[in-house]
């Protein structure tokens, strides 16, 4: 009898290690699905999310836990250390939504679109009409370019630089955090930058014409002539916004896998 339970407990060794393994999986892909873009995305619905979640754990829980110096022990550390893991890649990604709805902003300010909101679905707040617009850009290029797929590849080679149970936070991650949020106004005015340029020339142009001709209406035509010279750089532009949503994208997930292996 004693035997017999004592197989029967060895049998079931492998079995818990397993599902303690999938378990942590599951935390730290929660955290990537969670922010990420763009799984992060209203237009997905949740059962899907939970549908992904649950397969691509179901895929890298027998990778995970075969791994020799991973840690399988579910306790308070492990699970705080692998949500950190995929908050860390998840919110160093979603910076990229945020620096295109800071370029939205900064772009409706040129085409006088500045009282014109919308409420956004992602922060539930009211959001400039062409950051939404953007946003959904930066979504399609993502799933364009296929860099979805890239974030689940980091995830996969992040369980080898850092085992299950082995993630620990350190202070180098947070100033490093803080540096990337600062990177946000840079990144926007990167992309706002020709259209504000083409309305203050636009902008001065007309001032000039009202100060030496003042019997000229140039007030009166200057906002529909900086909403037009606005519109067509702006499509102008637009050509090279997919490989700078790309390139940042790509070095926004660098910068998240060396703070995880950090």
């Amino acid at each position: 009898m004693k035997q017999a339970f004592a197989l029967s407990t060895q049998a079931l060794d492998p079995w818990a290690h397993l599902l303690a393994s999938g378990t942590l999986v599951l935390v730290r892909l929660g955290g990537v699905i969670a922010l990420a873009p763009p799984f992060n995305s209203p237009g997905v619905p949740p059962r899907l999310k939970v549908s992904f979640l649950l397969a691509m754990t179901i895929l890298l829980t027998p990778i995970a836990a075969g791994i020799p110096q991973a840690d399988v022990d579910l306790n308070i550390s492990s699970v705080l250390g692998e949500m950190s893991v995929g908050l860390l890649f998840g919110f160093s990604l979603s910076l990229l939504n945020e620096a295109l709805l800071f370029a939205g902003s900064l772009l409706g300010i040129s085409f006088s679109f500045s009282l014109a909101n919308l409420l956004d679905p992602n922060s539930r707040v009211d959001t400039p009409v062409l950051g939404i617009l953007l946003n959904w850009f930066g979504i399609l290029v993502i799933l364009a370019a296929g860099l979805d797929r890239l974030v689940l590849a980091a995830v996969m080679r992040s369980l080898a630089v850092v085992p299950l149970g082995r993630a620990t936070m350190h202070l180098g991650a947070a100033h490093q955090c803080v540096a990337m949020i600062s990177g946000i106004f840079f990144a926007g005015l990167q992309l706002a930058t020709p259209v504000m340029a083409a309305s203050i020339a636009v902008e001065v142009t007309v001032a000039l014409i009202g100060r030496f001709a003042p019997a000229l209406p140039a007030h009166v035509v200057g906002i529909p002539v900086k909403t037009i010279v606005s519109y067509v750089i702006l499509i102008g532009s637009l050509a090279i916004w997919p490989a700078w949503i790309e390139r940042h994208f790509s070095s926004l997930l660098d910068e998240a896998q060396r703070m995880v292996a950090g």
